[in-house]
């Protein structure tokens, strides 16, 4: 990265938690601006062959490599780092969000139920960190290794090859003539160059824009790759259809879906009756759901030095405990939240229901008013939009860098560490007033290469994104704009609501009310019953195109009013937590990972086709496990009889015989498409309450 970007200064003047010689941002300037950029050779380094090429090691990247692998496919995986995993590994979210009767069952997918046993097995517990949120709490830097050895078996159990590219970046995409296919795919590997540091020791606000860009720079050294389809004998493979190989877009931003250019959402959605808690009636590119840098902390037995950053009052403000508590245990009771460790002999004494904090445990920290950076203005927003893409350059032939705003990323590299030093040595409270917030002084912030998160400077080696870029679906029946999931399709809000009768209208409620009509549908339309008296479905929307599950709250971590969000007395913006709530068990449509256009290409991963509303539900871990692996058993599918994933589900709500081998396929491979008893008639899902 050019140096002009980012202004650094030494670590010794940020304090003890960064090693020597680590070089942090302390102020900001603006990126310099884009130039035009074309490969310096048209002869790529090297050239690899795979029928399936994953953009994006999460969750969702690994589950669709764990199924194409057993399935004896040659996999191909590029991610940014140097750790499969995302959520679990090298976003630091190693708590697994799940849902109360969805985990009783252990109704998962086939590989996620795979994963937990590989954690238990791990370390002989599946809650390692007898952390409170979640039954299973554990080490960032573990998950990649359980991972890694998970895809290692599944390739030798389905006699597939995996062709891992950590440090990897696609940065261009070779499409045919037509539009319709990805012929070919150009990416950049970064190494660090002879006689410098390892991966993983400057922020990645320091090194973004550089692993995107071709020429060899102090810091790195650069390989390009190029992707392409691997030649089979069609006879003995069973590939003899449209597509020599498939794409999947599986980056926790939606990298693919803007370089491919179809069409996708971002952010606020409009307002209408299938999505009628949407807080704008013209929708916000720019209102997209806080991203976090996840930090390990440790207890100690004696109070530890606590520097304060330079640019900590600046931040200050933001902090909070948020939610007032009976007692004075505010500290604790973040601490144990997503406790990540507790390798010391634990003692009877509980707190929140386990137990009691002595030196030695390790804390992940992944706290609203906290490390969650939460901008919202076009301003100072992280995932830039189309019209941002555009005006940059980056969406010309060579350009792409990543499609982020790294000055965003650097201020939330920021507020992470100040707010270490809040939890440590902070006395204010911006939501709970005067009062409530003491120092806490025995705490070690950790960092180095072998620590929790892996790496120099203690910080994830990306952020937790919550929300990102998500496609539009081809339209279909009752879908005339593109399909996608909404809020309506899932969501228990009580829309009944004056709310709801204010901001939609008197047309826009009624409508509101025959979409949730249920069974009665038709005669509530031909009839025309008022809204008051419909009785609404209590269940989610059901597929006939169902490939997988998910099940959470519909959960904001939202955007904030004004910008910068530390600003003093930010407020959330107004009426965007209306739709936060409980949800019903819901369903992955096929027809929500398919995107407009380009008929090779697969979304995986909170980039499938949902609104806003519905992404904060559909974004978790079993999630994006369940997607992945509808996506991975699709594309064999597909590969094995000569079809397109689009021709699956063409011509619904007509059925669709090839579709239903597709839905025999999954779940005999145990990745389920439904939830127990699910069904029209089944009106009863009390008791698959999230929590």
């Amino acid at each position: 990265m050019a140096s002009s970007s980012v202004r650094r200064v030494s670590a010794s003047a940020l304090g003890f938690w960064v090693a020597a010689s680590l070089l942090l941002p302390n102020a900001l300037a603006q990126s310099p601006p884009l130039s035009d950029e074309s490969r310096p050779d048209e002869t790529p380094d090297e050239t690899v062959e795979c029928e399936v090429l994953i953009v994006g090691g999460g969750l969702s990247g690994t589950a669709t490599a764990y199924e194409s692998l057993l399935a004896g496919r040659t996999v191909c995986m590029t991610e940014l780092t140097d750790w499969v995993g995302g959520q679990i590994s090298s976003q630091g979210t190693s708590a697994l969000d799940e849902a109360k009767r969805q985990r009783e069952l252990l109704f998962y997918a086939e590989g996620y139920k795979e994963l937990r046993s590989r954690i238990e097995s791990f370390y002989d517990e599946l809650n390692p960190g007898g952390c409170w949120v979640s039954v299973s709490c554990f080490l960032p830097k573990d998950a990649d290794t359980i991972l890694t050895r998970q895809l290692e078996d599944a390739a030798r159990q389905g006699k597939g090859e995996l062709k891992w590219f950590p440090s990897t970046v696609v940065k261009e995409l070779g499409i045919s003539a037509d539009g319709r296919m990805i012929e070919s795919a150009i990416a950049i590997q970064h190494t660090p160059q002879p006689n410098t540091p390892p991966l993983n020791t400057e922020l990645l606000s320091e090194t973004f824009l550089d692993s995107y860009r071709y020429e060899d720079s102090e810091r790195f050294a650069k390989k390009v790759i190029q992707f392409i389809p691997a030649e089979n004998d069609n006879s003995e493979s069973g590939n003899s259809g449209p597509a020599d190989w498939y794409v999947v877009e599986a980056t926790e931003t939606g990298e693919v879906i803007a370089l491919s250019g179809v069409p996708y959402s971002l952010g606020l959605d409009p307002r209408s009756p299938l999505n009628p808690s949407s807080p704008t009636a013209t929708g916000d590119p720019y209102c997209v759901q806080g991203f976090t840098y996840t930090f390990g902390m440790e207890r100690t037995a004696e109070p530890q030095p606590q520097p304060e950053p330079a640019y900590y009052p600046q931040y200050a403000p933001y902090f909070s405990y948020e939610r007032s508590r009976p007692n004075a245990d505010y500290f604790d009771y973040v601490f144990t939240y997503r406790r990540i460790s507790a390798p010391n002999p634990r003692p009877d004494q509980k707190q929140f229901g386990v137990s009691a904090v002595v030196p030695g445990d390790i804390s992940m920290q992944n706290w609203t008013w906290g490390n969650d950076y939460r901008p919202g203005t076009a301003a100072d927003n992280l995932i830039f939009s189309s019209q941002q893409l555009a005006e940059s350059g980056q969406l010309a032939p060579g350009g792409w860098l990543g499609g982020l705003r790294v000055e965003a990323l650097a201020k939330a590299e920021e507020n992470a560490y100040s707010y270490y030093h809040w939890l440590v040595a902070g006395d204010t409270d911006s939501q709970l007033g005067a009062g409530v917030k003491e120092p806490n002084l025995n705490h070690r912030f950790i960092y180095g290469l072998d620590a929790p998160m892996g790496t120099a400077h203690g910080l994830s080696k990306y952020p937790y994104i919550r929300e990102a870029r998500r496609i539009v679906g081809r339209p279909a029946y009752g879908h005339p704009e593109g399909f996608r999931v909404n809020e309506l399709d899932i969501s228990r809000a009580d829309f009944r609501d004056e709310y709801y009768q204010t901001s939609l209208g008197p047309q826009g409620y009624l409508q509101l009310w025959r979409n949730l009509a249920g069974l009665n549908t038709a005669a509530v339309i031909e009839d025309k019953v008022p809204a008051a008296d419909i009785m609404r479905r209590s269940r989610s929307t059901i597929y006939p195109d169902a490939v997988g599950i998910a099940q959470y709250a519909i959960d904001f971590h939202p955007c904030l009013t004004l910008s910068p969000p530390e600003t003093p007395g930010n407020t959330e913006r107004e009426n965007i937590r209306k739709a936060h709530g409980q949800a019903y068990p819901g369903q992955i449509p096929l027809r929500a990972m398919i995107p407009q256009n380009i008929d090779n290409l697969l979304i995986a991963g909170k980039t499938i086709a949902t609104s806003n509303i519905a992404a904060a539900a559909y974004r978790v871990h079993s999630f994006e496990w369940s997607a992945g692996a509808a996506a991975g058993t699709t594309i064999d599918f597909a590969l094995t009889n000569g079809i397109l994933p689009y021709e699956l589900v063409d011509d619904l709500p007509n059925r669709e015989p090839m579709l239903e081998e597709l839905q025999k396929q999954l779940n005999a491979n145990g990745n389920p498409t439904a939830f127990p008893n699910t069904s029209i008639f089944n009106l009863d899902w009390e008791d698959w309450r999230v929590w």
